[in-house]
């Protein structure tokens, strides 16, 4: 039997950025999970705090070229990887000079949260589907870490299911106790529905803040990790009505066996109702 193939999306992972809660979180499942049986793949943004140098990254020119629209304005897609010897794993990172070149992640100098965020959180995903595809890598389960690969599940379930690199996928979101009262631009519907989606689909984002993309990814996903030890009640509340399967908060020691059993317990339970 050929091994499960899971896709990582993350904000962050180490040792690209400190080693502390979803970066070093995401660093020991996906190194966890490879080292157990599953095939893997990471991806994440090419933050300007991420130093190219130190880290080696070098431009993969067969997976560039390409251009996202993004509320009817072309981008260019940048794709380069770097490797974490150590680990024997590779990341690509999803890269635009325009949305990625600054050195900071979401704020400015002020702490004020960049207005293009909603953009750049669309960018990083949309980016992340066009690589893939072009890798013809089929993930079993793809794994969103943090708010940035929150549209994700959305644009999975809703854009390409019937897309043959992820029909059948499933989605499984990570919420993290994290810039939960920050606010994206009320444009953030009209760029959605650029790409189709309808008010239902986005009916949660009426109100376009931190909490409530966490819930946009829980609606779409089929499994939520609480990626955090404590997260906000509301959120918490919303994650019990959804019905959805749930993993709890784990320590280190815990986190890869209880991720492998959720990973399967989600797969195998696919399989029952499609047989």
């Amino acid at each position: 039997m050929s091994k499960k193939k899971v896709l990582y999306i993350t904000q962050e992972i180490f040792p690209f950025f400190p080693e502390e809660g979803i970066a070093t979180a995401v660093r020991r499942l996906a190194q966890g999970v490879q080292e157990e049986d599953k095939e893997i793949r990471v991806f994440m943004p090419r933050f300007g705090v991420v130093n190219e140098r130190r880290h080696q990254l070098h431009e993969v020119i067969r997976l560039s070229g390409m251009n996202l629209i993004i509320n009817d304005s072309d981008h260019p897609l940048i794709i380069k990887v770097a490797s974490i010897p150590k680990a024997k794993m590779q990341v690509y990172f999803i890269d635009n000079d325009e949305y990625f070149k600054r050195k900071s992640v979401c704020a400015n100098d002020d702490g004020e949260f960049y207005e293009d965020n909603d953009e750049r959180a669309i960018f990083f995903c949309k980016g992340v589907v066009e690589t893939v595809k072009k890798l013809g890598w089929k993930p079993d389960i793809v794994h969103c870490h943090g708010w940035m690969a929150g549209f994700m599940p959305l644009y999975l379930k809703k854009k390409h299911d019937k897309d043959p690199h992820f029909e059948n996928v499933k989605i499984v979101y990570s919420t993290y106790n994290q810039c939960e009262n920050q606010t994206f631009r009320d444009a953030i519907i009209d760029k959605l529905k650029f790409d189709d989606f309808s008010d239902e689909d986005l009916d949660v984002l009426k109100e376009p803040t931190i909490e409530n993309l966490d819930k946009l990814a829980i609606k779409w996903a089929d499994g939520v990790v609480i990626g955090s030890e404590t997260i906000n009640e509301n959120l918490e509340s919303y994650i019990k009505e959804s019905g959805k399967p749930v993993l709890e908060y784990q320590n280190e020691e815990t986190i890869i066996n209880a991720h492998q059993d959720f990973y399967n317990n989600i797969l195998e339970n696919d399989e029952i109702l499609a047989s």
